[in-house]
């Protein structure tokens, strides 16, 4: 029998102030695989040149949770659930599964990514049996280990003993490819399967809401301040002929939403994709590769739980690779060119071509920044109710913002790294 849902504490967040937990909550917010994320960092090597962006996974992921339940609240602020209990069930799985959304990053946030097993050797029995089959042997992603910890670990049982959900009902909030056969997430004859999720993940979820305020506050770079409560609280749901419900904004706050697209553009600019964080990140994809004794994350869940960014540096600091060296020293290589432009005009082959046919290595990076996740826009359109200044009509976020007219395009970045020993001449070979 569960435990009756005691009063709720708070948890004090230099973001957003009092985040309040009830007893439920706490449980999973204590549990060992959500306590692992105080110790990976939210942006891996960008503590190097941002020397205040040492903040954690598990300070974002309370604000998400927090954010979450606040956009949860504004969405269904016409109450259309046929019992407080149902209407507390849905928030409180909105709010785990913003909590728990990044609970498989691997250390050093993305940048580990690449040392991660076969999807096939993770126990991923909620996804479907189509999904198991297409991509089993398919590296897995942050993703993945997500789903596996909260339907195969411990934290799943955490769940199921403190909610009248599981773990799996979390999970199906996280990744579309979790299978649930349970009518949980049908009101009234509408499933809301598809608008909770986009409260978590989306074009305008909690998960960007926060860590754009979040990082540009530890960073410094206050390009991604943007104003989180103004676009919560005009957030709506929209019913479509077929029942489909998705998210809606009203219209009213559609600049808002400029610049909050804008905030993003410019973070992936300055921070992201800052070039001092991208070399260790190359350097340590490298080290990885190359070394004889590689480091590689672990299939199993248990000894997951116990690899942070402490147990990566570790075995950094102890291996002999000269790669390894670099990062633990802290002696990067250095871009010798650098191109900004649109998604089909960056290219640096011939600069590339040239420096190796003078016998100097290179590292090739680049990354791209679309206004839109197209992978987030595919699963569910988002609405704009009314126009700006309070018009009249409803259409997709993509035909009513005029950013998408201006950034339509995309935007990518390319860079030549290279030896700082080499640098001078490398650049004077590019000249």
């Amino acid at each position: 029998m569960r435990p009756a849902r005691a009063a709720s504490r708070e948890i004090r967040d230099p973001i957003h102030g009092a985040i309040p937990v009830d007893a439920g909550e706490y449980a999973v917010i204590d549990d060992p695989f959500v306590q692992r994320l105080r110790g990976i960092r939210q942006l891996g090597f960008s503590h190097l040149p941002f020397p205040g962006a040492t903040h954690t996974r598990f300070a974002h992921s309370l604000g998400v949770m927090h954010l979450a339940g606040r956009a949860f609240d504004a969405v269904f602020r016409d109450d259309p659930f046929p019992s407080p209990d149902r209407r507390r069930a849905l928030r409180s799985a909105v709010r785990l599964a913003g909590l728990c959304h990044d609970l498989g990053h691997p250390p050093f946030s993305h940048a580990a990514e690449f040392a991660m097993p076969l999807r096939r050797e993770l126990p991923l029995d909620a996804y479907g049996p189509a999904a198991r089959s297409a991509r089993g042997d398919e590296r897995a992603l942050h993703e993945d280990y997500t789903v596996a910890i909260l339907t195969a670990s411990t934290l799943a049982d955490t769940i199921a003993a403190h909610f009248p959900f599981t773990g799996r009902h979390v999970a199906a909030l996280v990744s579309p490819e979790v299978a649930v056969d349970d009518d949980f997430f049908v009101v009234e004859g509408h499933d809301l399967r598809g608008v909770l999720s986009q409260l978590v993940s989306s074009n305008l979820d909690a998960d960007r809401l926060d860590y754009l305020v979040r990082d540009a506050g530890y960073t410094g770079a206050r390009y991604g301040e943007v104003d989180t409560g103004w676009l919560i609280s005009h957030l709506g749901r929209h019913v479509g002929e077929d029942g489909e419900v998705c998210l809606a904004l009203d219209g009213r706050a559609l600049y808002a939403f400029d610049d909050f697209m804008v905030a993003r553009y410019h973070m992936f600019v300055m921070v992201y994709f800052h070039q001092k964080s991208i070399a260790y990140e190359e350097m340590l994809k490298r080290c990885l590769a190359g070394a004889d004794d590689p480091w590689r994350l672990p299939a199993d869940l248990e000894a997951y739980r116990r690899t942070d960014d402490v147990e990566l540096l570790a075995w950094l600091r102890r291996s002999d690779d000269p790669w390894a060296r670099r990062i633990v020293e802290r002696r990067p290589w250095k871009v010798a060119v650098e191109q900004h432009g649109a998604l089909d005009e960056v290219d640096l082959s011939e600069q590339r071509a040239r420096l190796e046919d003078a016998g100097i290595e290179v590292i090739e990076a680049a990354a791209s920044s679309a206004i839109l996740d197209p992978r987030k826009t595919a699963a569910l359109p988002i609405y704009v109710q009314g126009g700006q200044g309070g018009g009249e009509g409803t259409r997709t976020l993509e035909e009513a913002a005029s950013i998408f007219r201006r950034y339509s395009d995309g935007r990518r970045i390319g860079r030549l790294y290279v030896d700082p020993a080499h640098l001078d001449r490398a650049r004077a070979l590019l000249r």
